[in-house]
């Protein structure tokens, strides 16, 4: 995504949709082999002999039969898992999506041209705004630039769903609402939602059908805050949507109940673009350590954003800014583009209006004030108390490390993402002494509605690897020899995902199939290496590269023994975000963070000695 080209007028940003090719099964027998390789790093002699014959069973068995219905599933969707991956990673998940499930974080860093300030917030919520509605506008016109690997085209789908995007809780399942149209569609929900000390405000983001310039925006938020400034906080009801998701169901369910208007300020909240929360709260932020930033994204206040919504973009009172974001609707690649492209924009202008001071006359700022009772104020207070509590459990650093970059990776023929990976390999190995199961997102895009594939890091080759690098007799040619045959397979595993040709999907539909069809959970699924390894979500380290742009984000841990990892990598710096729960002992993030500086340095040292 680095140099990338925001608009294009020769391709339209959907066009391609209907020519995709169909997301594949791959075949069982390939699965399972790969199976045994990703859980041999786990198991003793004795365990991976117990495993080999249940694969087996699996495979001459029940198995057959699984794969067989997937195959005919596969006949009549485009995408056999689409439907399936939103329900079960997403929808029917019941845990609050606040910190566990929402990723925070990826939006404009401002590393260039907005140093943090008191007094900005205002100015410039309004220019971030005016190019957050520029991408709107390029999306709903169909002229942003379609992703491409090389010469192929990603799926765009998951760019319709950044806007006028809400995840409805429900008793037992959530509900996506989706209400973008592009322009040739139709008419599309065009106001914003914004936050203020629990209040909540609206306000439309055309005049004529024009998008507001940053001076008009800057007199809506203006009038926002000053009808804030010095009143009592408002009830704060969006803390609910922090709360367990059945919980936050049925008191969504009674606020209806209560009133008829609060049926409708919900409906014009799940409809709005996105939500805009103005904090409180003074972050501080370097080029180099986004710490307190990263850990805003992810912790703060919950009575100034709309937890359901796609897209939370948090103001805070020193000028910076960060985000709170649902996954189920798209993936971080999304917002991560949204970022970058209001971040390039902000710096090809200085970060400075240079356009007209006038400011048409239009309708101030509607509050949405919902009916609430003692019941309602006690559920509210319920949520912040047990929001921030989880808040205080959640370790996040972020910090930038400048001794190199992709530049000098690249010079030794390596690529930087399989250089990192396999640093944080080395780092778990390093601080616990043991591998560590690992998940790391590869994209399927090139198919039609792709979103992800696990791709496992924690091969044999890189735990080999691991152990020569710890073993002091090893000599600088072992290290070299193992480093490359670890580097090999991690390229070729990633490939492999990309082309979907991954394990963790494919053992999913299985899975979902045999539910599906009330056919008894497979003893493959019981096997404790299956879990060990990192099966059924149960990933120790949980990581995504975020790309090669100035724009980072954060995710909490999938287990409590776990660690988040988001990164990004430019020519000169690998900047991460690393988060643990304070709650367990055996993880720290801000010595894991320490081990990959370590072993980032030892990688660049052994490849430079060897020129790999």
């Amino acid at each position: 995504m680095d140099n990338q080209v925001f608009e294009s007028s020769a391709e339209r940003t959907f066009q391609y949709q209907r020519s995709l090719p169909p997301l594949p099964v791959p075949a069982l027998r390939d699965t399972l082999s790969k199976y045994l390789d990703a859980v041999k790093p786990f198991a003793s002699e004795e365990e991976f002999g117990a495993t080999v014959a249940i694969v087996k069973r699996f495979e001459e068995g029940i198995g057959q039969e699984l794969h067989q219905k997937l195959l005919q599933r596969a006949k009549s969707k485009r995408n056999w898992l689409e439907e399936w991956w939103l329900d079960t990673a997403y929808l029917e998940v019941r845990i609050p999506s606040q910190l566990n499930v929402n990723f925070g974080g990826p939006t404009a860093y401002l590393e260039h041209c907005w140093p943090p300030q008191e007094g900005t917030q205002l100015e410039r919520t309004s220019m971030v705004l005016w190019l957050t509605f520029q991408c709107w506008d390029l999306i709903r016109t169909e002229r942003l630039a379609i992703h491409k690997a090389g010469t192929i085209p990603f799926d765009m789908d998951q760019f319709r769903m950044l806007f006028c995007t809400c995840k409805v809780p429900g008793i037992t399942k959530d509900t996506i609402l989706n209400f973008f149209k592009t322009e040739s569609e139709g008419p599309c929900p065009s106001h914003v939602i914004v936050m203020c000390r629990g209040r909540i405000f609206t306000f439309d983001a055309l005049c004529d059908g024009r998008i507001l310039t940053p001076p008009e925006l800057l007199r809506q938020l203006t009038y926002i805050k000053n009808c804030c400034d010095g009143e009592p906080e408002g009830d704060g009801v969006s803390a609910l949507t922090t709360e367990e998701r059945t919980r936050w169901a049925k008191a969504r369910e009674y606020l209806i109940s209560m009133d008829p208007v609060n049926k409708t300020i919900l409906e014009t909240i799940q409809s709005a673009l996105f939500v805009v929360g103005l904090d409180d709260a003074k972050p501080y932020a370097t080029p180099d350590n986004y710490t307190q930033l990263t850990d805003l994204a992810l912790t703060g206040d919950p009575t100034n954003r709309w937890g359901d919504k796609s897209y939370n973009l948090v103001c805070y009172s020193n000028g910076i800014f960060s985000s709170n974001c649902d996954h189920a609707p798209y993936d971080a690649m999304v917002l991560v583009s949204n970022g970058y492209y209001v971040d390039q924009k902000l710096k090809a202008c200085g970060g400075v209006w240079k356009g007209l001071e006038v400011v048409r006359q239009m309708p101030v700022p509607e509050e949405l004030i919902f009916t609430v009772d003692e019941r309602v104020r006690r559920d509210i207070a319920l949520a912040k108390e047990q929001y921030s509590k989880s808040c205080q459990d959640l370790q996040v650093v972020s910090y930038a490390f400048t001794s190199f970059g992709k530049t000098a990776i690249k010079k030794r023929k390596l690529h930087p993402d399989t250089f990192v990976q396999l640093a944080l390999q080395l780092a778990y190995y390093r601080q616990h002494g043991q591998p560590g199961c690992c998940y790391e997102t590869a994209t399927t895009r090139r198919f039609f509605h792709g979103r992800t594939e696990t791709m496992r890091p924690c091969t044999m080759e890189a735990q080999h690897w691991c152990r020569t690098m710890m073993n002091p007799a090893a000599t600088t040619e072992e290290k070299r020899h193992t480093l490359h045959a670890a580097v090999n397979k991690h390229n070729k595993l990633m490939a492999e995902a990309q082309d979907g040709k991954g394990i963790d999907r494919h053992l999913l539909g299985l899975y979902l199939i045999a539910k599906e069809n009330s056919i008894p959970v497979p003893e493959l699924y019981a096997d404790p290496l299956y879990t060990k390894s990192g099966g059924g979500g149960n990933f120790v380290l949980s990581t995504s590269l975020v790309g090669y742009t100035t724009v980072l984000g954060a995710v909490a841990p999938m287990v409590p023994h776990g660690y988040g990892f988001f990164y990004r990598i430019r020519d000169d710096r690998i900047v991460a975000s690393c988060t643990a729960w304070k709650s367990n002992p055996e993880t720290d993030a801000e010595t894991l963070f320490q081990n990959l500086a370590t072993s980032l340095h030892e990688m660049m040292h052994i490849t430079t000695q060897s020129q790999l």
